[in-house]
């Protein structure tokens, strides 16, 4: 009788908790008609956001919210698409967490925000800007369109980027970059580490900065590029064989500056701290 009481009550309990989820966690899905090179713009405080390319000439949202205390916005413009985490009273990063699934027309450009992310896009054409706190920003598998990501602390990772325009802001947030090229690739941290493994393309401009934190390139024999790498306060290696520079800006020192070309010298790469180090490998 007290084990049958008692399986009643577990049951009664279980049914409750699957009825709190239930009410916690609700999808919504919103649909947009949009014609080419349409612009789509996902403003989310807490939660992630993930974009990928549809198959035609539309927008695709799935939001998923886990309380009351968050509602989507979302409105549309002729060619643009705007969605936004409105916050309720009683809202905070607990509960007014939202998720967006969202498939683009891969010529679209994005613009991602979200304090905690992640945030995510792949496989696009058009122009991506992500921006974020803490968040992570996974970047993959773009061509031809510009990639600007800021965050905080956030790590930032950017993998198969083909003839972008790359510009990365970072405070303390690590920077990957793997097999990123194009006319223009940027990095400035303050504190974060930025590693490039890749051949620097054909005919760019490379310019990774950091205050404190340290810079690693590895590449391989047939990169062709004029590589000058400074460091005021830290180390400086090379790995690499360099034709040495006669004529350069800067006095070159040994540990703490080098500069040379390899092959053709096609593409400029510009690596630069003030107190962390550089290696530049030979892949």
């Amino acid at each position: 009788m007290q084990r049958s009481q008692y399986l009643i009550e577990l049951g009664a309990v279980v049914i409750v908790a699957i009825a709190t989820i239930a009410v916690a966690e609700t999808k919504k899905e919103y649909r947009f008609e949009v014609g080419p090179k349409s612009k789509v713009s996902i403003v989310n405080q807490f939660g992630s956001v993930s974009v990928k390319p549809s198959t035609g000439n539309f927008v695709s949202v799935t939001a998923t919210t886990y309380s009351d205390k968050v509602e989507v916005d979302q409105s549309q413009s002729g060619n643009r698409v705007d969605v936004q985490s409105h916050l309720l009273s009683g809202a905070n990063a607990e509960n007014s967490r939202v998720d967006y699934e969202v498939l683009v027309p891969a010529d679209a450009s994005v613009n991602l925000e979200s304090a905690t992310g992640p945030l995510r896009a792949e496989r696009l054409h058009g122009d991506v800007e992500a921006e974020g706190a803490n968040a992570a920003v996974d970047v993959k598998d773009m061509s031809g369109g510009h990639v600007h990501v800021k965050t905080m602390a956030g790590p930032i990772t950017l993998t198969n980027i083909r003839d972008g325009h790359v510009e990365i802001d970072s405070v303390s947030g690590d920077v990957t970059l793997t097999s990123v090229t194009g006319p223009l690739v940027r990095v400035s941290s303050t504190s974060g580490r930025i590693q490039y493994n890749g051949d620097f393309g054909y005919a760019g401009e490379y310019r990774f900065n950091s205050h404190s934190g340290n810079i690693e390139a590895t590449i391989p024999d047939d990169a062709s590029v004029d590589v000058t790498a400074q460091s005021v306060r830290g180390l400086v290696q090379n790995d690499v064989p360099l034709q040495p520079k006669v004529h350069t800006s800067f006095l070159v020192k040994e540990g703490s500056s080098f500069a040379g070309t390899i092959n053709k010298a096609a593409s400029s790469v510009w690596l630069r701290t003030f107190s962390g180090k550089i290696h530049l490998k030979r892949r």
